[in-house]
């Protein structure tokens, strides 16, 4: 898992464009869907001279492949007017999750979270959406199958999304890309019920280091969901701002939706973190009990040999005025007798119940 640092204020002068990705040497590449309820077209191979060639009577949805090329980032920002630090916000993906709604302009990026398969760790990957009129611009650090289902519905023309606008897709992506949470949840949650169960048997210390990382993990996954939750709040909330025109009236409650699910997700995260807070702390009843356990049985153990050692110790002052020493059977009578304390004494313990 990538560690994502937040930085509190942003510098007032224009940021400089510089991807901080991990995916450095990745090559970008565009994609542009053309779509409405009658005429469906796409170019796989899409580049910066056919921007002219974009029809803003349709829709259109331009999915880029690879931060790293600035040069194509300023040619996009020229083309569709995007401002400096948002084209910086693109590239950072440092950032939190955040949007920013501008007169004719909502930008939304988000980080996509997914298990990392054979580990404990989880995979993070930035990826943002500009909406503009007819035109809807998503980047993604690298390619991935997160929109293949949604590529696959509006080529073959299932749903409703050739007869929405873009805002009506950006929900679509949104919602994918929230899935993506779900999984690695589950994922965790299934973590999580392999280490109650490995507390329970075992008193390995590698669970408790592995309850920690899982405790991480789920912290990380709320520190990238309540920052969603806001911005998906305030887009529901720009349902009576008459002067915001990205998103019609009739597809605010889609995002709804999506706000209603950022809390199920938080509620979901807040109820496994209980659960793994169970398995740490019985994984430490578990460790005292045992040494309660051993603590007890050693303390059983003493308890009979106290007075087989008071015995040996009285016979063992050498006062020559002791007519046991004298005795032609006293080892074996004393030998006996010292067996003798130690079965009753180990009689009266078991009816006790103390061990």
């Amino acid at each position: 898992m990538r560690k994502i640092k937040y930085k509190k204020t942003r510098k007032t002068y224009n940021n400089p464009l510089e991807y901080t990705g991990t995916h450095k040497r990745l090559s970008s590449a565009l994609q542009l869907f053309v779509y409405d309820n009658a005429v469906f077209a796409e170019d796989a191979n899409f580049t910066v001279d056919d921007f002219k060639k974009i029809d803003l009577s349709k829709n259109n949805w331009l999915n880029i492949h690879g931060l790293n090329d600035m040069a194509l980032m300023e040619n996009i920002g020229g083309f569709f007017k995007i401002d400096q630090f948002i084209l910086s916000d693109i590239v950072n993906t440092n950032r939190r999750t955040k949007h920013e709604e501008f007169e004719n302009t909502l930008f939304f990026n988000i980080k996509s979270l997914l298990p990392t398969e054979g580990t404990d760790n989880i995979h993070v990957e930035q990826i943002s959406f500009l909406l503009k009129k007819n035109v809807l611009i998503s980047f993604q650090e690298k390619r991935s199958d997160f929109f293949t289902h949604i590529r696959e519905r509006i080529r073959k023309h299932t749903g409703i999304v050739r007869e929405k606008k873009t805002d009506y897709l950006l929900y679509l992506l949104l919602d994918a890309i929230m899935e993506n949470f779900y999984i690695t949840i589950e994922n965790e949650e299934d973590k999580v019920e392999e280490l109650i169960v490995l507390s329970k048997s075992s008193s390995n210390p590698d669970i408790l280091i592995r309850i920690e990382k899982h405790r991480d993990n789920f912290n990380f996954l709320k520190r990238s969901i309540v920052p969603l939750r806001d911005s998906l709040l305030a887009i529901k909330n720009l349902k009576d701002n008459d002067g915001f025109v990205m998103i019609e009236k009739e597809s605010f409650h889609y995002f709804s939706r999506l706000s209603q699910k950022s809390i199920e997700l938080l509620e979901q995260i807040e109820s496994d973190m209980g659960m793994l807070e169970s398995a740490s702390n019985f994984f430490f009843s578990s460790q005292s009990h045992k040494m309660n356990e051993i603590m007890k049985t050693l303390t059983v153990i003493s308890a009979i040999f106290i007075p087989l050692t008071f015995i040996v110790g009285v016979y063992g002052m050498n006062f020559e005025n002791m007519p046991e020493l004298r005795y032609h059977n006293g080892y074996y009578t004393i030998i006996g007798v010292m067996v003798l304390i130690g079965l009753l004494m180990v009689f009266y313990f078991k009816k006790r119940k103390w061990f």
